[in-house]
């Protein structure tokens, strides 16, 4: 009988070590650490994060970082990575898009606080489910997405599983039981860009809290397809409605070739196909004329873009609120022109009411560039005519933060400690977190000391 993709990823998986991880590997799971943390900490007073913390009983062993009391390790899990991923501030990936750090980080650190393994296996959890969520992301490029839903979430249940097991020690049986449980717990519509309700911002926290709940219930003995990801009736046919697709970017090389170095964080707190535009519209606000002064705009775009972030133009011209902003361009364009900038306080119920924003969000059109390499790249591109007959133009070939031009890791804490600083925590505990983050996989991933 011949190895299913699971059983050959979980094989994968097994080969790995601590010890063994590449240098850049384990800076880079650090970086994911130190980043979902402070974005954990900045959307603690939400009233997304305030709702699912009413939602569940207290009571456990795990910590919902910024939050009072402890909390059920399937909570913890999802409540962190809700947070995480809330103000779509997070990392990203250039070839998915998805976004492994909100769901990985938290599932593993939940499992890991619940069970007593030590840094070392939040080590190897970490980079074995965040190598597993970018690689997943490249089998089926862009259908998921075409098929009404979310990578983060689908491909995110199957990762943290991964990553929760590695973690947790469990033996290839019951890791390739575990990863046929989550396929039949895998969900998340793109419905949201409708109104811009909130349930994107709960993928990947519900995509943790699968990892963990899938591998727990596999290690009991729960049988699960183990062809769940290439099967007839598996995750890529429900999903990106094909069985078909290049497993082989999934295990071929995994453990010798490390695609999770390429990993973006963001530099801006908006959707991640925004971030070029918003280069390119802050480079030509520079160019000293006044967002009155402009006739007209227009944008190159992919095809992959359109049903996300354009159509229907009209209401990505006027978003119905701040969360909806996030996912349209013409608005991230305008706000980060109009006011120099694009981060939390870009995208408020203020700014989407702000009569200058929406009057130069309205004159954004776009046309789709048949030539544009997007899911491999992400590129950026702005053309504005003016009202005196003046066309100015800026290009961004690549998103900032990522592989091209990655962010230090001078720069991550950086972000980290203004993001913390926007939750509301003094200078002191916020140095104190970072100081425990940078130690945490050579002791013990105790996070008790940052609840409340």
């Amino acid at each position: 009988m011949a190895q299913s993709v699971a059983e050959q990823l979980v094989e994968r998986v097994a080969a790995l070590s601590p010890e063994n991880l590449p240098a850049e590997v384990r800076s880079r799971c650090e970086d994911l650490l130190i980043d979902v943390a402070g974005l954990c900490v900045a959307a603690r007073r939400t009233d997304y994060v305030r709702a699912l913390i009413g939602s569940v009983d207290g009571g456990g062993s795990c910590t919902a970082i910024g939050h009072a009391g402890a909390f059920h390790a399937e909570d913890a899990a999802m409540i962190n990575g809700t947070a995480a991923h809330g103000e779509d501030f997070d990392d990203t990936f250039e070839g998915g898009p998805v976004h492994s750090g909100a769901v990985i980080v938290p599932a593993v650190l939940a499992a890991c606080e619940r069970f007593g393994r030590d840094g070392r296996s939040a080590l190897l959890g970490i980079a074995s489910g965040v190598e597993a969520m970018c690689r997943l992301s490249l089998v089926a490029p862009k259908l998921i997405h075409k098929a009404g839903f979310h990578p983060t979430s689908v491909l995110g249940a199957m990762a943290s599983t991964i990553g929760v097991c590695a973690a947790l020690g469990l033996d290839r049986k019951q890791s390739v039981d575990a990863l046929g449980v989550a396929g039949s717990m895998a969900g998340g519509i793109i419905e949201y860009l409708a109104e811009g309700a909130w349930t994107k911002r709960l993928h990947a926290g519900w995509a943790a809290r699968i990892g963990l709940h899938a591998a727990r219930i596999a290690r009991e003995g729960f049988l699960g397809p183990r062809t769940v990801f290439e099967g007839t009736h598996g995750l890529f046919f429900g999903f990106a409605h094909s069985a078909g697709g290049d497993f082989d970017a999934l295990t071929g090389d995994f453990g010798d070739r490390w695609v999770m170095t390429g990993i973006t964080f963001k530099p801006y707190a908006t959707g991640t196909m925004n971030q070029p535009y918003i280069d390119c519209a802050l480079r030509l606000a520079k160019k000293g004329f006044a967002a009155e002064d402009v006739a007209e705009v227009l944008c190159e775009t992919a095809e992959g873009y359109v049903h996300r972030l354009w159509e229907p133009l009209a209401s990505k011209h006027r978003p119905a609120n701040d969360y909806a902003a996030k996912f349209s361009t013409p608005f991230n364009i305008a706000v980060a022109f109009v006011t120099g900038g694009a981060g939390f306080e870009a995208f408020t119920e203020k700014t989407v009411r702000d009569p200058r924003i929406l009057a130069l969000a309205s004159k954004v059109r776009y046309a789709v560039d048949p030539n544009n390499p997007y899911p491999k790249a992400y590129t950026g591109h702005i053309r504005m005519t003016l009202k005196d007959g003046r066309v100015l133009e800026e290009r961004q070939p690549h998103i900032r933060g990522g592989m091209h031009e990655p962010l230090t890791r001078d720069e991550i804490e950086r972000k980290f400690l203004g993001n913390a600083l926007h939750g509301g925590w003094s200078a002191q505990r916020t140095a104190d977190l970072l100081r425990a983050l940078r130690s945490l996989f050579a002791g013990a991933p105790d996070l008790s000391a940052f609840r409340g």
